[in-house]
Protein backbone atom coordinates (compact mmCIF):
# COMPACT_ATOMS: atom_id res chain seq x y z
CA UNK A 1 0.00 0.00 0.00
CA UNK A 2 1.27 3.47 -0.78
CA UNK A 3 0.02 7.03 -0.79
CA UNK A 4 -0.63 8.54 -4.22
CA UNK A 5 -1.39 12.12 -5.26
CA UNK A 6 -2.57 13.17 -8.68
CA UNK A 7 -3.45 16.65 -9.95
CA UNK A 8 -6.92 17.53 -11.18
CA UNK A 9 -6.57 19.53 -14.42
CA UNK A 10 -8.05 23.00 -14.80
CA UNK A 11 -11.57 22.82 -16.20
CA UNK A 12 -12.09 19.23 -15.11
CA UNK A 13 -15.68 18.76 -13.94
CA UNK A 14 -16.22 17.87 -10.30
CA UNK A 15 -19.98 17.68 -10.17
CA UNK A 16 -23.00 15.64 -9.27
CA UNK A 17 -26.24 14.59 -10.89
CA UNK A 18 -29.89 13.79 -10.19
CA UNK A 19 -33.03 13.74 -12.32
CA UNK A 20 -36.11 15.95 -12.19
CA UNK A 21 -38.49 13.13 -11.27
CA UNK A 22 -36.28 11.99 -8.39
CA UNK A 23 -35.99 15.44 -6.84
CA UNK A 24 -38.79 17.89 -7.64
CA UNK A 25 -41.87 16.02 -6.34
CA UNK A 26 -45.41 16.55 -7.57
CA UNK A 27 -45.97 20.05 -6.16
CA UNK A 28 -47.49 22.22 -8.87
CA UNK A 29 -48.03 19.24 -11.18
CA UNK A 30 -51.31 19.50 -13.06
CA UNK A 31 -53.81 16.84 -14.03
CA UNK A 32 -52.63 14.90 -17.08
CA UNK A 33 -48.92 15.56 -16.44
CA UNK A 34 -47.94 12.10 -15.23
CA UNK A 35 -44.73 10.55 -16.53
CA UNK A 36 -43.97 6.88 -17.10
CA UNK A 37 -42.49 6.74 -13.57
CA UNK A 38 -45.59 8.37 -12.07
CA UNK A 39 -47.80 5.88 -13.89
CA UNK A 40 -45.71 2.94 -12.71
CA UNK A 41 -45.78 4.22 -9.13
CA UNK A 42 -49.55 4.68 -9.19
CA UNK A 43 -50.16 1.24 -10.70
CA UNK A 44 -47.60 -0.78 -8.76
CA UNK A 45 -46.77 1.21 -5.65
CA UNK A 46 -46.25 -1.82 -3.40
CA UNK A 47 -42.93 -2.68 -5.09
CA UNK A 48 -41.43 0.70 -4.11
CA UNK A 49 -39.55 0.38 -0.81
CA UNK A 50 -41.76 1.61 2.05
CA UNK A 51 -44.08 3.14 -0.54
CA UNK A 52 -41.80 6.10 -1.24
CA UNK A 53 -41.93 7.32 -4.82
CA UNK A 54 -41.83 10.47 -6.94
CA UNK A 55 -44.78 12.14 -5.20
CA UNK A 56 -42.61 13.90 -2.62
CA UNK A 57 -39.12 13.01 -3.80
CA UNK A 58 -36.72 15.53 -2.18
CA UNK A 59 -39.01 18.54 -2.76
CA UNK A 60 -36.41 20.36 -4.86
CA UNK A 61 -39.33 22.23 -6.41
CA UNK A 62 -39.63 24.29 -3.22
CA UNK A 63 -36.14 23.91 -1.78
CA UNK A 64 -33.86 24.49 -4.76
CA UNK A 65 -32.27 27.62 -3.25
CA UNK A 66 -31.28 25.66 -0.17
CA UNK A 67 -29.99 22.81 -2.32
CA UNK A 68 -27.99 25.05 -4.65
CA UNK A 69 -26.34 26.61 -1.59
CA UNK A 70 -25.41 23.08 -0.48
CA UNK A 71 -24.03 22.36 -3.95
CA UNK A 72 -21.67 25.30 -3.49
CA UNK A 73 -20.84 24.19 0.05
CA UNK A 74 -19.94 20.76 -1.36
CA UNK A 75 -17.57 22.18 -3.98
CA UNK A 76 -19.59 21.23 -7.07
CA UNK A 77 -18.49 22.90 -10.29
CA UNK A 78 -21.40 21.44 -12.32
CA UNK A 79 -24.82 19.96 -11.67
CA UNK A 80 -26.62 17.74 -14.16
CA UNK A 81 -30.36 17.27 -13.97
CA UNK A 82 -33.28 16.88 -16.36
CA UNK A 83 -36.30 18.81 -17.48
CA UNK A 84 -39.42 16.80 -16.79
CA UNK A 85 -40.99 16.47 -20.25
CA UNK A 86 -44.28 15.35 -18.72
CA UNK A 87 -44.50 18.62 -16.75
CA UNK A 88 -43.06 21.02 -19.31
CA UNK A 89 -46.21 20.94 -21.47
CA UNK A 90 -49.90 21.22 -20.83
CA UNK A 91 -50.49 19.95 -24.38
CA UNK A 92 -47.94 17.50 -25.79
CA UNK A 93 -49.36 17.53 -29.32
CA UNK A 94 -49.32 21.31 -29.73
CA UNK A 95 -46.27 21.99 -27.57
CA UNK A 96 -48.10 24.32 -25.19
CA UNK A 97 -45.64 25.19 -22.40
CA UNK A 98 -46.63 25.08 -18.75
CA UNK A 99 -45.42 28.55 -17.85
CA UNK A 100 -45.47 27.88 -14.13
CA UNK A 101 -43.13 24.91 -14.48
CA UNK A 102 -40.91 26.76 -16.98
CA UNK A 103 -40.63 29.68 -14.56
CA UNK A 104 -39.45 27.26 -11.86
CA UNK A 105 -36.70 26.01 -14.19
CA UNK A 106 -35.74 29.60 -15.00
CA UNK A 107 -35.46 30.35 -11.31
CA UNK A 108 -33.22 27.46 -10.36
CA UNK A 109 -30.99 28.03 -13.40
CA UNK A 110 -30.59 31.65 -12.30
CA UNK A 111 -29.79 30.51 -8.78
CA UNK A 112 -27.11 28.12 -10.03
CA UNK A 113 -25.53 30.88 -12.08
CA UNK A 114 -25.58 33.16 -9.04
CA UNK A 115 -23.75 30.50 -7.02
CA UNK A 116 -21.21 29.80 -9.77
CA UNK A 117 -22.40 26.28 -10.63
CA UNK A 118 -22.78 25.32 -14.30
CA UNK A 119 -26.04 23.52 -15.15
CA UNK A 120 -26.13 20.62 -17.59
CA UNK A 121 -29.60 19.59 -18.76
CA UNK A 122 -30.97 16.32 -20.05
CA UNK A 123 -34.22 16.30 -22.02
CA UNK A 124 -35.42 12.88 -20.82
CA UNK A 125 -34.48 10.88 -17.72
CA UNK A 126 -37.31 8.30 -17.78
CA UNK A 127 -39.89 11.14 -17.85
CA UNK A 128 -41.76 10.07 -20.99
CA UNK A 129 -45.27 11.51 -20.60
CA UNK A 130 -47.86 8.92 -19.63
CA UNK A 131 -50.19 10.46 -22.22
CA UNK A 132 -47.80 9.37 -24.98
CA UNK A 133 -47.65 5.85 -23.60
CA UNK A 134 -51.42 5.55 -23.42
CA UNK A 135 -52.10 7.11 -26.83
CA UNK A 136 -49.09 6.04 -28.94
CA UNK A 137 -47.51 3.14 -27.02
CA UNK A 138 -44.59 5.38 -26.14
CA UNK A 139 -41.38 5.02 -28.13
CA UNK A 140 -43.00 2.34 -30.28
CA UNK A 141 -44.36 5.20 -32.37
CA UNK A 142 -42.62 7.53 -34.80
CA UNK A 143 -45.14 10.15 -33.74
CA UNK A 144 -43.44 10.26 -30.33
CA UNK A 145 -40.13 10.92 -32.10
CA UNK A 146 -41.75 13.94 -33.76
CA UNK A 147 -43.20 15.16 -30.49
CA UNK A 148 -39.84 14.80 -28.75
CA UNK A 149 -38.27 17.04 -31.39
CA UNK A 150 -41.06 19.57 -30.82
CA UNK A 151 -40.35 19.40 -27.10
CA UNK A 152 -36.62 19.93 -27.67
CA UNK A 153 -37.35 22.90 -29.92
CA UNK A 154 -39.44 24.58 -27.22
CA UNK A 155 -36.89 23.85 -24.49
CA UNK A 156 -33.95 25.20 -26.51
CA UNK A 157 -35.88 28.34 -27.40
CA UNK A 158 -36.59 28.95 -23.73
CA UNK A 159 -33.31 28.01 -22.02
CA UNK A 160 -30.45 27.87 -24.56
CA UNK A 161 -29.27 31.27 -23.35
CA UNK A 162 -28.78 29.88 -19.86
CA UNK A 163 -27.48 26.38 -20.58
CA UNK A 164 -24.65 25.45 -22.93
CA UNK A 165 -24.39 21.67 -22.41
CA UNK A 166 -27.41 19.62 -23.43
CA UNK A 167 -28.16 15.90 -23.55
CA UNK A 168 -31.05 14.10 -25.18
CA UNK A 169 -31.47 11.04 -22.94
CA UNK A 170 -30.11 9.57 -19.78
CA UNK A 171 -29.58 5.82 -20.07
CA UNK A 172 -31.88 5.38 -23.07
CA UNK A 173 -31.60 1.57 -22.97
CA UNK A 174 -32.95 1.10 -19.44
CA UNK A 175 -36.75 1.43 -19.45
CA UNK A 176 -37.44 -0.85 -22.41
CA UNK A 177 -34.86 -3.37 -21.20
CA UNK A 178 -36.55 -3.67 -17.82
CA UNK A 179 -40.09 -3.62 -19.22
CA UNK A 180 -40.03 -5.24 -22.67
CA UNK A 181 -36.90 -7.40 -22.63
CA UNK A 182 -36.67 -8.67 -19.06
CA UNK A 183 -40.36 -8.02 -18.18
CA UNK A 184 -39.47 -7.25 -14.54
CA UNK A 185 -41.17 -3.85 -14.28
CA UNK A 186 -44.69 -2.65 -14.88
CA UNK A 187 -46.41 -3.33 -17.26
CA UNK A 188 -44.39 -6.61 -17.63
CA UNK A 189 -44.51 -7.24 -21.38
CA UNK A 190 -41.82 -9.48 -22.90
CA UNK A 191 -41.45 -8.23 -26.46
CA UNK A 192 -37.96 -8.12 -27.96
CA UNK A 193 -39.18 -6.45 -31.15
CA UNK A 194 -40.68 -3.60 -29.15
CA UNK A 195 -37.44 -3.37 -27.16
CA UNK A 196 -35.48 -2.81 -30.35
CA UNK A 197 -38.08 -0.39 -31.73
CA UNK A 198 -37.74 1.75 -28.61
CA UNK A 199 -33.95 1.60 -28.96
CA UNK A 200 -34.10 2.72 -32.57
CA UNK A 201 -36.58 5.54 -32.01
CA UNK A 202 -34.45 6.96 -29.19
CA UNK A 203 -31.39 6.84 -31.45
CA UNK A 204 -33.39 8.51 -34.22
CA UNK A 205 -34.84 11.10 -31.84
CA UNK A 206 -31.33 11.99 -30.68
CA UNK A 207 -30.13 12.41 -34.27
CA UNK A 208 -33.10 14.62 -35.13
CA UNK A 209 -32.54 16.78 -32.05
CA UNK A 210 -28.84 17.07 -32.88
CA UNK A 211 -29.82 18.21 -36.38
CA UNK A 212 -32.25 20.77 -34.91
CA UNK A 213 -29.65 22.04 -32.43
CA UNK A 214 -27.14 22.71 -35.20
CA UNK A 215 -29.62 24.02 -37.76
CA UNK A 216 -30.85 26.63 -35.27
CA UNK A 217 -27.29 27.71 -34.47
CA UNK A 218 -27.25 26.67 -30.82
CA UNK A 219 -23.97 24.87 -31.48
CA UNK A 220 -22.25 28.26 -31.77
CA UNK A 221 -22.33 28.53 -27.99
CA UNK A 222 -23.20 25.06 -26.81
CA UNK A 223 -22.97 21.30 -27.33
CA UNK A 224 -25.43 18.44 -27.65
CA UNK A 225 -24.74 14.95 -26.37
CA UNK A 226 -26.25 11.91 -24.70
CA UNK A 227 -25.80 10.09 -21.37
CA UNK A 228 -25.24 6.35 -21.85
CA UNK A 229 -24.67 3.50 -19.40
CA UNK A 230 -22.50 0.94 -21.21
CA UNK A 231 -21.44 -1.80 -18.82
CA UNK A 232 -17.76 -2.62 -18.90
CA UNK A 233 -18.02 -6.31 -19.77
CA UNK A 234 -15.46 -8.97 -18.95
CA UNK A 235 -15.41 -12.60 -20.05
CA UNK A 236 -15.07 -15.27 -17.37
CA UNK A 237 -12.01 -16.67 -19.13
CA UNK A 238 -9.86 -16.32 -22.22
CA UNK A 239 -11.61 -19.31 -23.80
CA UNK A 240 -13.25 -18.46 -27.17
CA UNK A 241 -16.76 -19.38 -25.99
CA UNK A 242 -16.55 -17.03 -22.98
CA UNK A 243 -15.00 -14.24 -25.05
CA UNK A 244 -17.83 -14.62 -27.57
CA UNK A 245 -20.41 -14.37 -24.76
CA UNK A 246 -18.86 -11.09 -23.60
CA UNK A 247 -18.66 -9.82 -27.18
CA UNK A 248 -22.35 -10.47 -27.79
CA UNK A 249 -23.45 -9.06 -24.45
CA UNK A 250 -21.56 -5.88 -25.36
CA UNK A 251 -23.14 -5.88 -28.82
CA UNK A 252 -26.74 -6.04 -27.59
CA UNK A 253 -26.58 -3.75 -24.58
CA UNK A 254 -23.69 -1.35 -25.19
CA UNK A 255 -22.96 -0.99 -28.88
CA UNK A 256 -26.67 -0.75 -29.72
CA UNK A 257 -26.38 2.91 -28.60
CA UNK A 258 -22.65 3.65 -28.58
CA UNK A 259 -22.17 2.87 -32.28
CA UNK A 260 -25.05 4.78 -33.89
CA UNK A 261 -24.74 7.80 -31.60
CA UNK A 262 -20.96 8.17 -31.94
CA UNK A 263 -20.12 6.43 -35.24
CA UNK A 264 -23.46 6.99 -36.97
CA UNK A 265 -24.44 3.40 -37.69
CA UNK A 266 -25.62 0.22 -36.04
CA UNK A 267 -23.22 -2.72 -36.00
CA UNK A 268 -24.13 -4.94 -38.93
CA UNK A 269 -23.59 -7.98 -36.72
CA UNK A 270 -26.38 -6.76 -34.42
CA UNK A 271 -28.80 -6.31 -37.30
CA UNK A 272 -27.91 -9.74 -38.66
CA UNK A 273 -28.49 -11.44 -35.30
CA UNK A 274 -31.84 -9.71 -34.82
CA UNK A 275 -32.90 -10.88 -38.26
CA UNK A 276 -31.66 -14.39 -37.54
CA UNK A 277 -33.90 -14.55 -34.48
CA UNK A 278 -36.92 -12.96 -36.25
CA UNK A 279 -36.72 -9.77 -34.19
CA UNK A 280 -38.11 -7.06 -36.43
CA UNK A 281 -38.32 -3.31 -36.03
CA UNK A 282 -39.43 -0.57 -38.38
CA UNK A 283 -36.69 1.63 -39.84
CA UNK A 284 -35.89 3.19 -43.19
CA UNK A 285 -32.80 4.11 -45.17
CA UNK A 286 -33.77 7.75 -44.73
CA UNK A 287 -33.76 7.32 -40.94
CA UNK A 288 -30.37 5.62 -41.08
CA UNK A 289 -29.06 8.59 -43.09
CA UNK A 290 -30.32 11.00 -40.43
CA UNK A 291 -28.52 8.94 -37.79
CA UNK A 292 -25.35 8.77 -39.88
CA UNK A 293 -25.23 12.54 -40.43
CA UNK A 294 -26.07 13.73 -36.91
CA UNK A 295 -23.81 12.14 -34.32
CA UNK A 296 -23.39 13.68 -30.87
CA UNK A 297 -20.75 16.18 -29.71
CA UNK A 298 -19.96 14.45 -26.44
CA UNK A 299 -21.01 11.51 -24.31
CA UNK A 300 -21.65 11.17 -20.60
CA UNK A 301 -20.93 7.66 -19.32
CA UNK A 302 -22.62 6.24 -16.22
CA UNK A 303 -20.33 3.72 -14.51
CA UNK A 304 -21.04 1.78 -11.33
CA UNK A 305 -19.81 -1.82 -11.54
CA UNK A 306 -18.27 -4.34 -13.94
CA UNK A 307 -20.37 -6.88 -15.78
CA UNK A 308 -18.98 -10.40 -16.05
CA UNK A 309 -20.38 -13.09 -18.31
CA UNK A 310 -19.67 -16.62 -19.44
CA UNK A 311 -20.89 -18.85 -22.23
CA UNK A 312 -24.32 -20.37 -21.54
CA UNK A 313 -24.23 -23.81 -19.96
CA UNK A 314 -27.88 -24.75 -20.49
CA UNK A 315 -30.24 -25.07 -23.40
CA UNK A 316 -32.79 -22.43 -24.35
CA UNK A 317 -36.50 -23.06 -23.96
CA UNK A 318 -37.80 -23.01 -27.52
CA UNK A 319 -41.14 -21.61 -26.33
CA UNK A 320 -39.42 -18.53 -24.88
CA UNK A 321 -39.18 -15.42 -27.10
CA UNK A 322 -35.65 -14.52 -28.12
CA UNK A 323 -33.62 -12.73 -25.48
CA UNK A 324 -29.92 -11.81 -25.78
CA UNK A 325 -29.33 -14.11 -22.79
CA UNK A 326 -29.55 -16.88 -25.38
CA UNK A 327 -25.84 -16.11 -25.84
CA UNK A 328 -24.56 -15.57 -22.29
CA UNK A 329 -24.92 -16.22 -18.58
CA UNK A 330 -23.95 -13.90 -15.75
CA UNK A 331 -20.79 -14.79 -13.89
CA UNK A 332 -19.81 -13.86 -10.33
CA UNK A 333 -16.08 -13.51 -9.81
CA UNK A 334 -15.01 -15.47 -6.70
CA UNK A 335 -13.55 -13.22 -3.99
CA UNK A 336 -14.83 -10.07 -5.63
CA UNK A 337 -15.03 -6.85 -3.61
CA UNK A 338 -18.65 -6.01 -2.98
CA UNK A 339 -21.07 -3.31 -1.99
CA UNK A 340 -23.37 -5.72 -0.19
CA UNK A 341 -26.13 -3.13 0.20
CA UNK A 342 -26.57 -2.90 -3.55
CA UNK A 343 -25.30 -6.33 -4.56
CA UNK A 344 -22.77 -4.77 -6.93
CA UNK A 345 -19.11 -5.60 -7.40
CA UNK A 346 -16.66 -2.78 -6.73
CA UNK A 347 -13.93 -2.63 -9.39
CA UNK A 348 -12.73 0.96 -9.96
CA UNK A 349 -10.56 0.05 -12.96
CA UNK A 350 -13.73 -0.06 -15.08
CA UNK A 351 -13.22 3.70 -15.49
CA UNK A 352 -9.78 3.25 -17.04
CA UNK A 353 -10.90 0.38 -19.24
CA UNK A 354 -13.87 2.38 -20.53
CA UNK A 355 -11.63 5.39 -21.14
CA UNK A 356 -9.20 3.34 -23.21
CA UNK A 357 -12.06 1.84 -25.18
CA UNK A 358 -13.47 5.25 -26.06
CA UNK A 359 -9.97 6.40 -27.01
CA UNK A 360 -9.26 3.47 -29.33
CA UNK A 361 -12.70 2.48 -30.68
CA UNK A 362 -14.70 5.72 -30.68
CA UNK A 363 -12.30 8.35 -31.96
CA UNK A 364 -11.48 9.66 -28.46
CA UNK A 365 -14.72 11.64 -28.48
CA UNK A 366 -15.05 14.11 -25.58
CA UNK A 367 -16.68 12.31 -22.66
CA UNK A 368 -17.04 12.45 -18.90
CA UNK A 369 -18.23 10.26 -16.08
CA UNK A 370 -21.86 11.34 -15.79
CA UNK A 371 -22.73 9.07 -12.85
CA UNK A 372 -20.70 7.08 -10.36
CA UNK A 373 -21.57 6.45 -6.76
CA UNK A 374 -22.15 4.13 -3.85
CA UNK A 375 -25.58 3.36 -2.42
CA UNK A 376 -25.59 2.18 1.20
CA UNK A 377 -28.52 0.77 3.14
CA UNK A 378 -29.26 1.91 6.70
CA UNK A 379 -26.66 4.64 6.51
CA UNK A 380 -27.74 6.01 9.88
CA UNK A 381 -25.58 3.36 11.56
CA UNK A 382 -22.58 5.45 10.50
CA UNK A 383 -23.83 8.61 12.21
CA UNK A 384 -21.40 10.26 14.63
CA UNK A 385 -23.05 10.37 18.04
CA UNK A 386 -21.66 13.79 18.93
CA UNK A 387 -22.06 15.75 15.69
CA UNK A 388 -24.90 13.78 14.09
CA UNK A 389 -22.97 13.70 10.81
CA UNK A 390 -22.87 10.58 8.62
CA UNK A 391 -19.26 9.36 8.54
CA UNK A 392 -19.31 7.90 5.02
CA UNK A 393 -15.62 7.07 4.63
CA UNK A 394 -16.65 4.18 2.37
CA UNK A 395 -18.09 6.70 -0.12
CA UNK A 396 -14.97 8.86 0.01
CA UNK A 397 -12.84 5.80 -0.71
CA UNK A 398 -15.14 4.70 -3.55
CA UNK A 399 -15.14 8.12 -5.23
CA UNK A 400 -11.40 8.61 -4.80
CA UNK A 401 -10.54 5.27 -6.38
CA UNK A 402 -12.81 5.76 -9.40
CA UNK A 403 -11.67 9.35 -9.87
CA UNK A 404 -8.05 8.20 -9.72
CA UNK A 405 -8.54 5.90 -12.71
CA UNK A 406 -10.25 8.70 -14.66
CA UNK A 407 -7.31 11.02 -14.04
CA UNK A 408 -4.78 8.29 -14.83
CA UNK A 409 -6.56 7.57 -18.11
CA UNK A 410 -6.54 11.27 -18.92
CA UNK A 411 -2.79 11.40 -18.35
CA UNK A 412 -2.53 8.62 -20.95
CA UNK A 413 -4.47 10.56 -23.56
CA UNK A 414 -8.10 9.72 -22.83
CA UNK A 415 -10.44 12.63 -23.56
CA UNK A 416 -12.18 12.45 -20.18
CA UNK A 417 -13.48 15.85 -19.11
CA UNK A 418 -14.79 15.22 -15.63
CA UNK A 419 -16.37 13.21 -12.86
CA UNK A 420 -19.96 13.54 -11.63
CA UNK A 421 -21.18 11.80 -8.51
CA UNK A 422 -24.53 10.09 -8.25
CA UNK A 423 -26.02 11.75 -6.42
CA UNK A 424 -25.92 15.21 -4.91
CA UNK A 425 -28.53 14.41 -2.28
CA UNK A 426 -30.04 11.11 -1.27
CA UNK A 427 -33.00 10.61 -3.58
CA UNK A 428 -35.70 8.18 -4.53
CA UNK A 429 -34.81 5.45 -7.05
CA UNK A 430 -37.10 3.05 -8.92
CA UNK A 431 -38.31 0.41 -6.46
CA UNK A 432 -35.41 0.98 -4.02
CA UNK A 433 -36.82 4.41 -3.15
CA UNK A 434 -34.67 5.79 -0.28
CA UNK A 435 -33.49 2.34 0.82
CA UNK A 436 -29.96 2.87 -0.51
CA UNK A 437 -28.48 6.30 0.10
CA UNK A 438 -26.16 7.81 -2.51
CA UNK A 439 -25.87 11.48 -1.61
CA UNK A 440 -23.24 13.87 -0.37
CA UNK A 441 -26.21 15.37 1.44
CA UNK A 442 -28.49 13.38 3.73
CA UNK A 443 -32.26 13.71 3.28
CA UNK A 444 -33.89 13.12 6.67
CA UNK A 445 -37.23 11.46 5.94
CA UNK A 446 -38.20 11.62 9.62
CA UNK A 447 -37.65 15.36 9.85
CA UNK A 448 -39.47 17.04 6.98
CA UNK A 449 -36.80 16.03 4.45
CA UNK A 450 -34.27 18.36 6.05
CA UNK A 451 -30.77 18.36 4.64
CA UNK A 452 -27.51 17.53 6.42
CA UNK A 453 -24.01 17.44 4.97
CA UNK A 454 -22.21 14.12 5.24
CA UNK A 455 -18.47 13.77 5.75
CA UNK A 456 -18.15 13.16 2.00
CA UNK A 457 -19.62 16.60 1.28
CA UNK A 458 -16.81 18.31 3.17
CA UNK A 459 -14.24 16.03 1.55
CA UNK A 460 -15.55 16.81 -1.93
CA UNK A 461 -15.35 20.53 -1.17
CA UNK A 462 -11.71 20.14 -0.07
CA UNK A 463 -10.96 18.12 -3.20
CA UNK A 464 -12.46 20.81 -5.42
CA UNK A 465 -10.55 23.61 -3.71
CA UNK A 466 -7.17 21.88 -3.56
CA UNK A 467 -7.19 20.47 -7.10
CA UNK A 468 -5.29 17.43 -5.88
CA UNK A 469 -6.58 13.91 -5.26
CA UNK A 470 -4.71 12.01 -2.54
CA UNK A 471 -5.47 8.40 -1.70
CA UNK A 472 -3.90 5.12 -0.63
CA UNK A 473 -3.72 2.34 -3.22
CA UNK A 474 -2.47 -1.19 -3.45
CA UNK A 475 0.81 -1.09 -5.33
CA UNK A 476 -0.65 -3.25 -8.10
CA UNK A 477 -3.40 -0.68 -8.70
CA UNK A 478 -1.15 2.31 -9.34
Amino acid sequence: MSKVSIAIPDGFILGAAASAWQTEGWSGKKSGQDSYLDLWYKNHRHVWHNGYGPAKATDFYHRYKEDVALMKASGLTHYRTSINWSRFFTDYELGRVDEEYAAYIDSYLDEMKRQGIEPMLCLEHYELPAYLIEKYDGWSSKKVVELFVLYAEKVFARFAGKVSRWFTFNEPVVVQTRVYLDAIRWPFEQNTGKWMQWNHHKVLATAKVVELFRRRGYDSHGSIGVILNPEVTYARSSAPHDRQAAHLYDLFYNRVFLDPMIKGEYPQELLDLLQKHDVHFDYSEQELAVIRNNTVDEVGINLYYPHRVKAPSRGWNKETPFHPAFYYEHFELPGRRMNTSRGWEIYPKIVYDMAMRIKTEYGNIPWFIAENGMGIENEGRFRDAASGEIQDDYRIEFVAEHLYWALKAREEGANCGGYMLWAFTDNVSPMNAFKNRYGLIEIDLDDNRNRHQKKSSHWFKSLSESGVLSLTLDDEDK
